[in-house]
């Protein structure tokens, strides 16, 4: 989240940069990132008369609320329109996982019915679909949420191409399960939420709002360095990539950050903290 838009006494509707001291302005409404993008809060946060770290942990909740309800919106409705049309109506965030939260559906039906290689040609329509897309007259912004989402649908149509290869007729089989899937589905509250699972490490997507930022080119080694870095964090422990320079590993670790939508902060040449 890059800025808060208040509202004044008058509901004049302002970007302040400076979110710590919203003196005259009395509620939050939405928040915007650093490319312009904007969702608004579930509720507005009131700020007047209240300390900053009262109203600043209702912004973090709203947050939490908002990308949530906006993921809800966008797997719900991801049925409804064509795919094309879908995409330009959805922030950039909700593109990707929704639209992973169905891929995971869609192979799991297709292996179950043996149909892996005529899915892999449906996901070849739907790549070349958005190549046409960001080819044509979109916005900037919609052009990025594309240009991301072609990143993951590319390496979504090679993971489906190589399991019709290998002739995979098992959901448990593990080419399946060590990748990164997307359901949305109860938790224990019964409420419907969306969870990342990879082998057998389900994790609680986080609701971080990350704006309309690009994805890393996933390749074999990208999926293995996620694989033990998730595994990891199902026994409590941690993970130290190594290697030498600019081979990718602090990209790997932000990306699978973005991946579970948590905070990921990093300085050059420092260690790169990852808050699960």
């Amino acid at each position: 989240m890059k800025k808060l838009t208040f509202t004044s006494e008058l509901s004049w509707p302002r970007k302040w940069l400076s979110v710590l001291r919203p003196r005259h302005f009395r509620s939050a409404t939405q928040m915007v990132s650093k490319e312009g993008e904007t969702i608004d809060f579930v509720s507005p946060v009131h700020t007047s008369g209240k300390n900053v770290e009262t109203w600043m942990t209702e912004v973090e909740n709203q947050m939490l609320a908002a990308v949530r309800e906006v993921i809800k919106i966008g797997v719900e409705s991801y049925i409804e329109l064509d795919r094309t049309e879908w995409v330009l109506q959805q922030p950039g965030q909700v593109c990707l996982n929704s639209s992973q939260v169905h891929w995971t559906a869609e192979v799991e039906e297709a292996i179950g019915q043996a149909a892996l290689s005529g899915y892999f040609e449906k996901l070849s329509d739907q790549l070349m679909g958005l190549v046409r897309l960001v080819r044509g007259d979109i916005s900037k912004l919609q052009r990025m949420s594309i240009g991301a989402l072609i990143v993951i649908d590319v390496h979504a149509k090679d993971t489906v191409e190589k399991m019709a290869k290998d002739n995979i007729t098992d959901v448990f089989s593990f080419e399946w399960i060590s990748q990164l899937r997307y359901y949305w589905e109860m938790d224990d509250r019964n409420s419907e939420n969306l969870w990342v699972r990879m082998v057998q490490t389900p994790f609680p997507y986080g609701y971080e709002y990350l704006g309309n930022s690009f994805r890393l080119v996933i390749t074999p080694l990208t999926d293995m360095c996620y694989m033990t870095l998730m595994g990891a964090q199902s026994l409590n422990l941690g993970g130290a990539p190594a290697g030498p320079a600019g081979t990718g590993k602090t990209e790997t670790t932000k990306d699978l950050a973005k991946a579970l939508a948590k905070q990921c902060l990093g300085r050059p040449w420092k260690r790169l903290s990852v808050m699960l």
